[in-house]
């Protein structure tokens, strides 16, 4: 599993858990530096899915970040005190943690 000794400064929230992620990082990056391999469930059979790419070609990282779905999480930088959810299906439907 991918780690790393520094974690960095800042924190964000993902399901009502903090976690901490570097500066420069991508969303999907830092989740999967904390651990979190799946993003979302897949509308038909609920399949798990999780970052794939990394590069913003397949969509398999798709999450609801600060109330917003359908977000690419490798695609997107993360912030300080950002909400990222699972997102449900294909309307993007949080967990609602």
């Amino acid at each position: 599993m991918f780690t790393r000794p520094d974690n960095g400064s800042l924190t964000l929230t993902f399901e009502g858990r903090t976690i901490a992620a570097r500066e420069g990082d991508s969303v999907a990056a830092a989740l999967l530096a904390n651990g979190i391999q799946v993003t979302r469930q897949t509308p038909v059979s609920g399949a798990s899915r999780g970052p794939f790419c990394m590069m913003g070609a397949c969509f398999e990282c798709l999450a609801v970040v600060d109330g917003r779905a359908s977000v690419q999480t490798c695609m997107t930088a993360v912030r300080d005190g950002m909400r990222v959810e699972r997102q449900n299906g294909a309307r993007g439907l949080g967990t609602g943690a």
